[in-house]
């Protein structure tokens, strides 16, 4: 999986800055705990660290040419961070070229890829992926990004030439980078709506999926490569269904291939239920490299006391363990649950790795840590993981879907279901000023139009189906990048890679163009998947309806909050001070609490001032243009 990161400045001598490379390459050594390693010539630098996965001996990086140019560098360097599933064909179509290789790791593969095929190659390319590549000929960085942004890749435009990492931790250890916070980066904080290429710091951006970053001498310049496109669907509902069958079967045996030991990552849901036992039928079937035959091993979470005190909720009629404990005798897994408290949840050093986890104002609320703890204790068994994000995007899974208000409202589907707007709850606890000056809402209101103008539609197409290909299409660009952010920061904190089969782009091509009428062809959500995976599921999970991850119900974690809370308003020197109200914090603390808050009022209301009074104080951001 790995973390990369690197200075490209055509008015230095980089090879005189590695310290300043060495100390940006440090900051990655979570997502790389196996090696590392820095390259540098006259106007560019390269760092890599190295999680081991494929090719353990073989794939060490930057990786360069041996072919070398005049000056006797080579000719092209990468510095590269995730998996490219067809690396396989690719490798054999590029020995029938002529190429040689002296790895088997499928970072070479890209490498030779581009030396035969040009920034072209990047349409071939299928999986996970950011990196950096340099080519000594013409003097160019490529910064490229997976299709649907499975890996992150931050950059941070210089006068000529760029920082870039897997986090943004890489950027700012370099002088030249100073965190800053204005309007719209406080904007992107709170909105609950990612859009593609912003983060709340000022000048540093997000490479956006499906695209590559030039860097050339005097000019930065970005291209598209993939996007969600809208084309007819020419399949009836059994050959559809068969076709979802045949690429699901097809993208868990790609990634199933690893040379250290995977696992599973498991709710009793359908969707990882569904991955679950589609695994072991691969391994079983001997379609999964050297891993062939093995039983694979399962990974739940749940909190103390939660299953035996649950009590029902909008997004949540029963938990997960029953379900868990059905799958894994059903199908026969390896597994082990991973149960956590409170007091870990709310524990001061947990929550500050999972600040710097993000580096970023972001946060979904206790799911953040409870995530990183799982993934810990996953870490210490396996060291990839499969995880079933984006399956409720794609097939339609999320109940906003399927409520009428949220269908047809004009806003983003996950925004609609809440009774209080979230720019509202997100801006609660805001000096009066400074909200107005945000104009929280209109700025919601124009990222979504500027969302909805992306969708394409077909001649033809009746209002259902207009309005469900919008919701789906905001679901995969607006509502994913969330999640898979939320996946890549807390497994990467402790050096795990956890892949996510549902985010192939051939499946979620395919599936987005299917008819919403076919998608809820049984009057279910996500029918498509269900018909697909029933002959291998328990009956009961295959009924079950859609559950989100799990929050802790516990007052206890609502409590430390609030405590958080209590402190922030009673400290005028507090870093997020000159943004609050303290008088509404205060007058808010003096409510009784009568229950556990949601995951929806914990991310984007109470933990909001938490958040960034620790993001700046933690990262020293100043702010800019902002009054309080």
């Amino acid at each position: 999986m790995c973390g990369i990161t690197g200075w490209v400045d055509f008015t230095r001598d980089l090879t005189r800055e590695r310290h300043t490379t060495r100390a940006m390459t440090d900051t990655m050594a979570c997502r790389g705990p196996d090696d590392e390693g820095c390259w540098s010539a006259r106007h560019v630098a390269l760092g890599h660290r190295r999680l081991a996965v494929i090719d353990v001996a073989g794939g060490r990086q930057p990786m360069r040419t041996p072919e070398t140019g005049p000056d006797g560098e080579p000719v092209a360097v990468i510095s590269y961070s995730g998996e490219v599933y067809n690396f396989r064909e690719l490798r054999e179509e590029l020995v029938l070229h002529g190429h040689h290789f002296r790895t088997r790791s499928d970072t070479e593969v890209v490498l030779r890829a581009y030396l035969e095929w040009g920034s072209g190659f990047v349409g071939r390319l299928g999986g996970m992926y950011a990196f950096a590549l340099w080519d000594n000929r013409t003097e160019e960085l490529l910064l490229v990004r997976d299709r649907l942004g499975v890996k992150p890749l931050f950059h941070h435009p210089l006068d000529d030439g760029v920082l870039f990492g897997s986090e943004p931790k890489a950027i700012l250890a370099n002088p030249l980078a100073t965190p800053r916070l204005d309007l719209d980066g406080l904007r992107d904080a709170l909105a609950l709506a990612r859009v593609p290429g912003r983060t709340p710091l000022t000048g540093v951006y997000e490479v956006k999926p499906g695209h590559l970053v030039r860097v050339r001498r005097g000019r930065l310049t970005e291209e598209r490569y993939w996007s969600l496109r809208t084309r007819p669907h020419h399949d009836d509902l059994d050959t559809t269904i068969a076709t979802v069958r045949d690429l699901l079967t097809d993208t868990v045996d790609r990634q199933l291939v690893s040379d250290v030991p995977l696992c599973a990552l498991l709710s009793g849901g359908l969707d990882s239920s569904a991955l679950t036992a589609m695994a072991q039928r691969s391994l079983t079937a001997g379609r999964a490299g050297d891993a062939a035959g093995e039983v694979i091993r399962t990974f739940s979470v749940d909190f103390a006391g939660y299953t035996e005190n649950f009590t029902p909720e909008p997004f949540r009629e029963t938990p997960d363990a029953p379900y868990v404990a059905e799958l894994v005798r059903h199908v026969g897994t390896d597994h082990h649950e991973i149960l956590l408290d409170t007091a870990q949840l709310v524990d001061p050093a947990v929550r500050r790795r999972v600040l710097r986890a993000w580096d970023l104002p972001y946060g979904i609320g206790d799911h953040d840590p409870s995530l990183l703890l799982l993934f810990e204790a996953v870490r210490r068994r396996s060291t990839v993981a499969l995880s079933g994000e984006s399956a409720d995007e794609v097939f339609g899974g999320y109940l906003w879907f399927h409520h009428p208000d949220a269908v047809r409202a004009d806003t983003f589907p996950w925004h609609a279901v809440n009774a209080t707007p979230v720019a509202e709850q997100a801006t609660a606890f805001l000096d009066p000023a400074l909200v107005k000056e945000l104009a929280l809402a209109e700025y919601v209101a124009d990222t979504y139009r500027e969302a909805v103008a992306e969708v394409e539609h077909l001649p033809g197409d009746d209002a259902t189906e207009r309005r469900m290909r919008v919701a789906s299409h905001l679901n995969i660009t607006r509502f994913l990048p969330m999640l898979l952010d939320r996946k890549d920061r807390m497994s990467m904190a402790v050096g795990l890679e956890v892949r996510v089969p549902f985010c192939d782009h051939r499946l979620v091509s395919y599936v987005y163009n299917a008819p919403w009428a076919m998608k809820t062809f049984d009057g279910r959500e996500k029918s498509l998947l269900r018909a697909a995976t029933e002959q291998w599921l328990p009956p009961s999970i295959v009924r079950r309806r859609k559950a989100p991850y799990p929050s802790t119900q516990d007052t206890g974690y609502d409590l430390a909050v609030n405590r958080e809370l209590a402190r922030i308003a009673a400290d005028p020197a507090s870093p997020a001070a000159p943004l609050l109200d303290r008088a509404a914090l205060r007058a808010f603390l003096d409510r009784p609490l009568t229950g556990p808050y949601s995951m929806m009022q914990r991310s984007v209301h109470t933990e909001t001032p938490v958040r960034l009074d620790a993001w700046l104080g933690e990262y020293g951001v100043r702010l800019d243009g902002l009054t309080g």
